[in-house]
């Protein structure tokens, strides 16, 4: 019997042949956020993606249990890569945890993708301040209204609590930053860079760090597709 919820569209008759340049080490910066940026910034200019930035972060409990959600790079220097969050929300529980991530930034349009794992630590809290007064003012009533993670009877009540918010806060008005709530910071100790290629034979180079957390030097190894 066929299933009527597949019928017609079979994910597995979906195939695209990568036709790309090659990705030799030679061409690669001496260290993964050199490269990183070019990448970055070829990618933010090409008109077939949307939101470059955009990154799966993947966390898991100390039992091991992984979760996913996509969220937006705010910075990238050779300290790491920093988003926000509510400390409070599953992944920031997670890493509070257990303080690992992977950020896959998936750039399909152009056969590409970025791996990076690493150590996650909070940023200071003058850096979460800095960039929480950068927001516009609906996003800074946002990270009051929602307590993310939780569970809500419905849509109504966020609205609700962000109407409550809105009035005790007028556009123009200095918001303050709740406290649960600031940046996280992914110290790389690998990033992996990814080429796709005709018949699956695709690029993989990724940078280990070398000498631990704090290393200065990196190796680069080429992985099976």
């Amino acid at each position: 019997m066929t299933d009527p919820v597949n019928e017609g569209l079979d994910p597995a008759d979906m195939r695209e042949q990568y036709r790309t340049t090659e990705l030799s080490v030679a061409d690669l910066a001496p260290e993964p956020i050199a490269q990183f940026s070019r990448w970055f910034k070829e990618t933010a200019t090409s008109p077939a993606i949307h939101e470059p930035n955009a990154m799966v972060v993947s966390t898991a409990t100390p039992d091991g249990r992984p979760s996913s959600r996509t969220v937006l790079l705010k910075h990238y220097d050779r300290a790491g890569f920093v988003f926000f969050t509510n400390y409070d929300s599953r992944k920031g529980a997670e890493l509070t945890a257990n303080p690992y991530a992977s950020l896959l930034f998936p750039w399909h349009p152009l056969a590409r993708q970025v791996v990076v794992t690493g150590r996650a630590e909070r940023v200071g809290r003058d850096e979460t301040v800095a960039y929480f007064r950068t927001r516009p003012h609906g996003s800074q009533l946002g990270a009051w209204a929602s307590r993310q993670s939780s569970v809500i009877a419905s849509r109504a009540e966020l609205l609700a609590r962000y109407e409550e918010l809105a009035a005790r806060y007028p556009e123009g008005a200095q918001v303050p930053v709740p406290p649960e709530w600031g940046g996280i910071r992914v110290v790389p100790d690998a990033v992996e860079f990814w080429q796709g290629h005709e018949n699956r034979l695709h690029d993989r180079l990724r940078y280990v760090r070398e000498g631990g957390e704090g290393g200065e030097t990196w190796r680069v190894e080429r992985l099976a597709p």
